[in-house]
């Protein structure tokens, strides 16, 4: 009979589960995303939810593979600032989320973690620069880790139309990534009221706004959430977790099959 699995996330595991069961190989998904506006419809905490979910599908899909994963527990605070005049949204410095993401990363290598896979929802570029700067650092501290980031091709032509075109924050993309994970989460009534909104963050950005309202979205959301399915949540789901795995193959050097 075959040994059960322990269990998926670390934060459930003891130190003796998680002392038997860490390896060389072992590879540990960390999701991140923020605690920031999602327009009337989403929580505060959509990015973590979306980043837990699909590390989860990413870490599963690992095992069935016959390879040792965990997720790891999420960071849920970042940089933050096109949101930052909307209530409950919670931002932190370049310098600390760099810092944080470096010392989270090493600190897994520490504790028996061989390889870490950035697993990010939050898309905001001072927050995309953390990560990067992060990572950088963990890895010249001697950490392996990777980050296969969706805002860069080929992920980014991957994840959908309404994605590719940037209106995307609050919009029928997350909305349908927080349907399949958390659906009594979304204000189902609401999000089906709010009316089409196509401006692009990222023409925005490329502009040099630097806030939601200036970008055009004064209540916090981009894109069609009233077109969101759970059941395209499901497929965007599996899309993000096959985009995680390009990290743990890279890390590990295991055959893609």
């Amino acid at each position: 009979m075959t040994a059960p699995q322990p269990p998926l996330f670390l934060s459930e595991m003891s130190f003796e589960t998680a002392n038997g069961y860490f390896s060389e190989e072992c590879v540990g998904f960390l999701p991140t995303g923020a605690t920031e506006a999602h327009g009337p419809h989403l929580p505060l905490s959509t990015d973590v939810i979306i980043s837990r979910h699909s590390a989860a599908a990413a870490a599963r899909k690992w095992r069935a593979l016959g390879h040792r994963a965990v997720v790891m527990p999420p960071i849920a605070y970042a940089v933050t600032e096109f949101a930052a005049n909307f209530s409950g949204t919670v931002s932190i410095g370049l310098e600390t989320a760099t810092s944080l993401i470096r010392d989270v990363i090493t600190g897994a290598k520490r504790a028996g973690i061989a390889h870490v896979v950035i697993c990010n929802a939050h898309l905001e570029p001072g927050n995309i620069r953390a990560l990067i700067g992060g990572l950088k650092a963990a890895k010249e501290a001697g950490a392996s880790a990777a980050f296969p980031d969706i805002t860069r091709k080929p992920h980014a032509l991957k994840l959908g139309d309404e994605f590719k075109s940037g209106a995307c924050h609050a919009g029928r993309y997350e909305t349908s990534l927080v349907l399949a994970a958390s659906p009594y989460s979304v204000d189902q009534r609401r999000a089906s009221d709010l009316a089409p909104n196509p401006s692009s963050l990222s023409v925005a950005i490329r502009e040099g706004k630097g806030s939601f309202e200036e970008a055009g979205g004064p209540d916090a959301y981009f894109g069609y959430p009233h077109e969101a399915t759970p059941s395209e949540g499901a497929e965007l789901t599996n899309t993000l977790a096959d985009i995680y795995l390009t990290g743990a193959f890279e890390l590990t050097g295991k055959e893609q099959p």
